[in-house]
């Protein structure tokens, strides 16, 4: 309605009732002219990610040499969190086995999705997070995945920090290493501390204010709002959740953190 509106106004003031009606018909072909382009950048970018996220992801897998059973399963499950079906689905797939190929140009792929992503920082964390998911979803991430994710996380412009910190609140939601109903192990414990980005020193005002600062900063409406693709919502849900099975873990021990 906006540039119609605008068009009719500028051909009313220049040429009368004919410049009226004249530019109302421009204005309201510029509209949709632009509304095109804007769903066709979306369409765009939305392609770019996804190819992005599984190519890279199928370099990862392979980093080990083998992709296990558990890995493709947790690749299945990000299909799922990105909601892709039919021929988006059939894209990323082959996305993913072409950055299984040795020739594959990891640096390039990463910087495409740098360029697309340019001033969404969380969308950088939720784009590792994918990563991280799939390469630890046969309960280890090894030497070499670790490595390959801070050279990923450095050319994203993230740090070997930011990556501990996601393999901790990783390992801290899994439940390793602690039987249903018992009290929880200590590496889960620290791994819990890590995720939350303090220690077991931290006062209880501390932790409480580490988790209060990343839950406000991940939470999807948040994170939409700051240009999050509707794509990648489930993945910021998943990590809200995360978040908050480490705090539930660290208060099970703490008296000084409800």
């Amino acid at each position: 309605m906006f540039f119609p509106l605008v068009g009719a106004i500028i051909g009313a003031i220049s040429g009368g009732f004919a410049g009226f009606l004249i530019g109302g018909a421009i204005g309201y072909l510029a509209g949709f002219a632009l509304k095109r382009s804007v769903i066709g950048g979306l369409r765009m970018a939305q392609s770019r990610l996804v190819d992005s996220t599984f190519s890279v992801m199928g370099a990862l897998c392979k980093a080990d040499s083998v992709v296990t059973r558990d890995e493709i399963q947790a690749v299945e499950q990000v299909f799922r969190m990105f909601n892709l079906h039919g021929a988006q689905k059939q894209k990323a797939k082959d996305a993913f086995n072409r950055g299984k190929e040795p020739d594959f140009d990891l640096d390039a792929a990463v910087d495409s999705f740098a360029s697309l992503s340019r001033g969404r920082g969380p969308l950088l964390q939720l784009f590792l997070q994918v990563q991280c998911m799939a390469i630890a979803a046969d309960g280890k991430i090894y030497p070499a995945e670790h490595e390959m994710l801070v050279r990923i996380a450095t050319r994203l412009g993230l740090s070997e920090a930011d990556v501990l910190q996601l393999e901790a609140l990783l390992r801290s939601a899994t439940g390793r290493g602690s039987a249903a109903g018992a009290p929880p192990t200590q590496d889960r414990l620290k791994d819990a501390y890590a995720a939350l980005g303090v220690t077991p020193e931290s006062s209880g005002a501390e932790i409480k204010s580490a988790y209060r600062k990343l839950i406000s900063e991940n939470h999807p409406d948040k994170l939409a709002s700051r240009g999050l693709p509707e794509s990648m919502r489930q993945v910021a849900e998943e990590r809200s959740r995360e978040i908050n099975s480490a705090y539930d873990l660290i208060k099970e021990v703490r008296t000084d953190v409800k």
